[in-house]
This record gives C-alpha cells, structure tokens and sequence, in this order.
C-alpha cells in the first residue's frame, strides 16, 4: 500500500484529488445504499412493488442520463459538473433520510442518480486528460481507491444503521458536502479538447456530435463486446451470493460467506491492481490484455461449474467448504479480470474518441454498458430460475462462461482487424516500399 500512496504522489495535484474523490463518493455511496430498501421496507413499511421503484428510479436516472451528464461536460467543463454532481447527492442523500412520502423518495432516489450521471464521466474525461500519458496507470490507481471506497463503505453504514438510518443518510450528505467545498476551491477547471471554436467556424452542436459519435462504429463495437465484462463483474452482487445461501442456507455462515466474496473482490484490487497493471503493459498491448481480462472472467465460473459435479453434502464441514469456496475463486477471478482489463478499458476509450469528446464517449459507453446488465441480469435470473426448476445447477455458470468466451472472442477480433486502433491510425495510408 506504501507503494501505492508512492505512485499516486507522482501525480499531479489535480490527478490525486479525483482518486481522493472517488474513494470518498464510494465510501458516502455504499455506507447507505445497501441498506436502503431495508429502511423503505422495515420502518417505512412500503410495499415490495413501491422499493423496487424506487430504487430502480436511482439506477435508471444515472444510466439514463450519462450521455447528458458526459456531453455537459464536454460543453461547460468538467469541475463544474463534477461539483453539480456532489451537491445533488447531498440534497438527496439527505431527503432519504427525513422524508417518508413516496413522491418525495422517488424524488431524491433520481437526484442521486443523476448525480452519478453528472459526475463520473466527467471524473473519468478529466483524469484522462491531466495524467497524459500515464493515463493506463492512473486508472489503475483510480481502480484502487474506488474499491477501497466499495469496501469501506458498508462497513460504517453498518455501525451508523445501528443507530439509526437517518443517522447513516445524514453523515453520507454531509461527507458529500465536505467534498463539495474541497472541489470548489482545490480543482483545477479543465475543458475537454473539442469545445474550443473552430478555425473555419463554431464549434459543432450537440446533435452533430453525437452523430459523429454514432457513426463511430469501433467505439460502438467495442462499448458492446465489454458489456459482457460488466455482466460478469456484477455476480459478486448476483449469482454468487445467491449460491452461497442456496448451499449455505440463510444463517450466519452465508452471511459470513457472503460478505467474504465482497472482501476478497475489494482486498485483491486495493493490494494488486497496481502490480497486474506494470506487469501486463511490461509484457503485453493494450488490447490483448483486454482480452485476457475478459477471458480471466469467464474462466472465474469454471469453479463453479466443477463445484456442480461434487454431490451436495448433507451437512457439516464438507457443505460449508461447497457453499463458500468456489463462489470465493469466482469472486477473486472476477477481480483478476478486472484488474487486468479495467485501465486499458478506459485507456481504449479515450484512443478510440481520439481525444475528442472523451466525456461525451464515456457517458455513452456507460449507458450501453448499463444497458447491458440490465438484460444481462435479467438472463442471468431467468438461468437461475430454470436451473433450479430443471435440477440444471451447471446452466448459469455455463452461459456465464459462455459469454466470457464470447467476449473475448469479439475483443480479438477487433484487435485483428485493427478497430481498437486512434482513428487517425486506421486513416494513415500505408507506407509503399518499392
């Protein structure tokens, strides 16, 4: 960790605020959000139907309003939508806690979607643009204080539900509130590199940029063959629990099991993402270690698949070690893959926009993505649901492993016919030698 904290001070001042920022989002985010719906559901007393809403209202609001919250970014600079972003997590965090009409959590569950949607592409366009060229290293290092973030998170909400969950929504404001002000007066403004005025007139409009995006066909390739990647990713909150308790059973064993996925994801990232990082770009291209991470994730339900082969004891030491150590390689695979694909992923993101509304790009990057682990969970339940009605226990994990597979294989083809490649790479003629 010594070495970490080492890399991140090689860094400009403006680089390690946003890792500081998003640590702290992530540590304000997770130390409510897990416990929410069993405040809307316990003390509030709303129906199942009306939790549900509400929180997919949040996710909704944020995946649904990227492309808006990255073009703003692009257009009126980055600070600006990055503090935006924070102050209306403080108003809704804080209305979650006081309020108990349904309009009104509906409300402040969409302001804080939309203020993800606010600030993370615009935290993601200008950490790329201020560490340059060791931008794959700093979204490394960025990976790191975001899992430190999910880790620590839950762990004070916790101590804080104890006391009460308003308690818990207030804090969380209130860090949000501190983080505000830091960002108001210690973030440098930048602007993305398009909104300059042309030489031969205005800048272009909204909706001529975003056709230009859409005709980026390799950028849209790409956003849907890492989909998959983020479907994966994304049983550690899923499937693997899920298994944990249909082997486990609901006691204080799956409880432990399950919170055991989440330390191994979030502890293997803060302690290797960094080494995994220097040792792909030392040995390998960007683009072979995204399909290598891909791989890695997919090959992560193997395990499981094995554990499907193995009678399901009746009881004892031999149950336990079923219920909780394959779905423990699964999770720590998961986070290997990551590792591995997460900076170059970014990195990709800004070659393929070529360095022109990057905020704009991983706005839209991140609503495709989003959208595909919306339908992507849904298969994902719906294997599950016939895996257990068939007595099919090795169906998810199988087209989990499938669909590792079949991403890697769309990443390699893309590398092969040079599509991940800077646009102004793909146009240069070639060289003829005579």
């Amino acid at each position: 960790m010594k070495g970490t904290l080492a890399q991140v001070r090689t860094y400009e001042r403006s680089v390690q605020l946003l890792m500081v920022n998003q640590f702290t989002i992530n540590l304000g985010f997770y130390m409510l959000m897990p416990y929410l719906a069993a405040h809307l559901a316990g003390p509030l007393g709303l129906a199942g139907w009306l939790v549900g809403l509400i929180l997919g209202v949040r996710n909704f609001s944020q995946q649904g309003m990227f492309l808006i919250g990255g073009t703003l970014a692009d257009r009126l600079g980055y600070k600006p939508m990055i503090i935006a972003g924070l102050a209306l997590r403080v108003a809704g965090f804080a209305t979650l806690g006081l309020v108990d009409s349904a309009p009104a959590l509906l409300a402040a569950s969409a302001a804080t979607g939309l203020a993800g949607a606010l600030f993370n592409p615009a935290t993601r366009a200008y950490l790329a643009k201020d560490a340059g060229e060791r931008r794959v290293e700093a979204f490394a290092l960025f990976n790191v204080f975001y899992q430190a973030g999910i880790l620590l998170g839950p762990l004070v909400g916790m101590v804080l539900t104890g006391v009460d969950f308003r308690v818990t929504c207030l804090v969380a404001s209130g860090i949000f509130a501190v983080l505000s002000l830091v960002q108001v007066r210690a973030l440098p403004s930048r602007r993305g590199g398009d909104t300059r005025e042309r030489a031969d007139g205005p800048a272009e409009g909204v909706l001529a940029q975003w056709r230009g995006m859409l005709a980026n066909r390799p950028f849209l390739l790409f956003s849907v063959a890492m989909t998959g990647s983020y479907v994966m990713s994304f049983q550690v909150y899923l499937a693997l629990p899920l298994e944990v308790r249909r082997l486990g059973g609901e006691g204080r064993f799956a409880a432990a099991a399950v919170a055991g996925l989440f330390a191994v994801s979030g502890l293997s990232t803060i302690l290797f993402q960094t080494k995994i990082t220097a040792w792909c770009k030392a040995r390998t291209n960007p683009d072979r270690a995204l399909v290598w991470g891909l791989l890695t994730m997919g090959l992560a339900f193997v395990p499981l698949l094995a554990a499907t082969t193995v009678p399901v004891p009746d009881g004892g030491a031999g149950l336990w070690l079923l219920a909780a150590v394959p779905p423990a390689l699964a999770a720590l695979l998961l986070a290997l893959g990551t590792m591995i694909a997460y900076p170059f992923e970014m990195d990709t993101i800004v070659r393929l926009a070529d360095g022109r509304m990057v905020a704009t790009h991983y706005g839209l990057y991140n609503t495709i993505c989003g959208i595909g682990i919306t339908v992507g969970n849904l298969l994902t339940g719906a294997a599950l649901d016939a895996a257990r009605d068939a007595g099919m226990s090795a169906l998810p994990w199988l087209a989990l492993f499938a669909l590792g597979l079949l991403g890697a294989a769309a990443l390699y083809g893309l590398h092969r016919t040079g599509r991940l490649a800077p646009p102004a790479a793909r146009a240069r003629p070639e060289t003829v030698t005579m």
